[in-house]
């Protein structure tokens, strides 16, 4: 049975405890030991039923649990810490701005691993502000996976069309690349892309010289290249691009065999 002795004996223990609680929270933070300054202060805050309010000690102990944790590394810890200050009595616009700014600099340090062709680093910083996934796939870790599949995609279609030697149409998947890694590491594709159409140019050529007339092309292959892609992408298939670029720069399309050019 607990009597009203004991009742009141609880309430001066706890009393006499909360008094000595910021003293050691002062001595804890002095000294740099903010693990302990932390369990004080939330040892304080829980004491403070009593009739206190939350204590500017405990923000003092997040503010530098939070900054030495960042300093560390430890990146989602201290915005757990940082979010808890800003969420409580003791923080202040200063604080606010501070956990904006470590938000801020890990989204742009997941974008610069992303661009640099490290996916899965990315994912890891953004894990850190819990933006790596969300059931909806709407989070930005979800549009990074989303732009680095459709890339990588591209570059396998490209391979597939090469080895078709549907050069046309290999180019155009090459075009639709736009991941700076993804687009350093299909540069031999390309290359060979470009070969295969100068091939193609020159074996009709050949044709025509075969046939007693020899036409130079006169329509910039560079200008030809780009418009056939571009036509490629509205939806022509390889032939209908072909011919519609040819005419678009003033040209006709000449059939030699199974080769055709196009000239002006």
């Amino acid at each position: 049975m607990i009597t009203l002795g004991l009742v009141g004996a609880g309430v001066g223990t706890a009393h006499w405890w909360e008094t000595q609680l910021p003293r050691r929270l002062e001595t804890a933070a002095a000294a740099g030991r903010l693990d302990d300054c932390l369990r004080y202060s939330e040892q304080l805050a829980a004491l403070r039923w009593l009739g206190g309010t939350a204590p500017m000690e405990q923000g003092r102990c997040r503010r530098l649990k939070a900054a030495q944790l960042w300093q560390d590394g430890q990146w989602a810890e201290a915005l757990q810490l940082q979010l808890q200050l800003v969420n409580s009595g003791a923080g202040n616009s200063a604080d606010e701005q501070r956990l904006v700014s470590w938000q801020q600099q890990l989204e742009a340090k997941a974008l610069r691993l992303y661009r640099g062709g490290d996916l899965a680093g990315a994912l890891q910083v953004l894990a850190s502000l819990k933006a790596d996934h969300n059931s909806e796939g709407t989070a930005l870790g979800d549009n990074l996976r989303d732009d680095w599949n459709r890339n990588r995609i591209q570059k396998e279609r490209s391979q597939k069309l090469i080895a078709q030697k549907r050069w046309w149409e290999a180019l155009d998947a090459l075009n639709r690349i736009e991941h700076p890694w993804w687009q350093q590491h299909t540069q031999s594709l390309r290359q060979q892309v470009s070969a295969g159409i100068e091939t193609l140019r020159k074996a009709d050529e050949k044709e025509h010289d075969s046939h007693g007339g020899h036409l130079d092309s006169n329509v910039p292959a560079a200008q030809l290249n780009a418009l056939v892609s571009q036509k490629i992408a509205q939806g022509m298939d390889d032939w209908q691009a072909f011919t519609s670029a040819c005419r678009d720069l003033g040209g006709k399309v000449v059939e030699a065999g199974p080769e055709s050019a196009c000239r002006r």
